[in-house]
C-alpha cells in the first residue's frame, strides 16, 4: 500500500499563537488555575511564539479579579520566553478596568474586526 507524499505542513504554523479562553466568571480563587492552564499550555508551544492570544470576549460580570487574572497571566506569559498576552473580544467594561488600573500597556488589546 502506498501514500502520496505530502506537501508543506498540514497540521498548524508553529508561528501562529497560543489561545487562552476565559469564560464565565472569574474569581480570585480561579487565578491560580489559570496560570497554571496557561503554563502548560506555553509549555507545548514553540518558543519562537511571540504573542499568546487571550479570548476574554465570554467573560460574565467583568470585575477587578478579572483584571488580576489578567495581569497574572500577562506576567506568566513574559516569564514563560518573554511573550506578550492579548485581548481577544474584550467588553467595553473590561476594557475600562483595564485602563483604570493602568494595564493598557501591559497587554495588548486587539483591534476590534469592523
Amino acid at each position: 500500500m502506498s501514500f502520496g507524499r505530502r506537501i508543506g505542513l498540514l497540521v498548524m504554523d508553529p508561528l501562529s499563537p497560543a489561545v487562552l479562553v476565559l469564560s464565565g466568571r472569574v474569581t480570585r480563587a480561579t487565578v491560580p488555575g489559570l496560570c497554571a492552564e496557561l503554563e502548560a499550555l506555553l509549555a507545548t508551544t514553540d518558543t519562537q511564539v511571540a504573542l499568546v492570544d487571550c479570548d476574554v470576549g465570554g467573560l460574565v460580570q467583568p470585575d477587578l479579579a478579572a483584571v488580576e487574572a489578567i495581569a497574572r497571566l500577562s506576567l506568566v506569559a513574559r516569564r514563560t520566553g518573554g511573550r506578550r498576552l492579548r485581548l481577544l473580544g474584550t467588553p467595553p467594561e473590561l476594557q475600562l478596568l483595564i485602563d483604570l488600573v493602568g494595564l493598557g500597556d501591559v497587554v495588548g488589546l486587539a483591534e476590534a474586526a469592523p
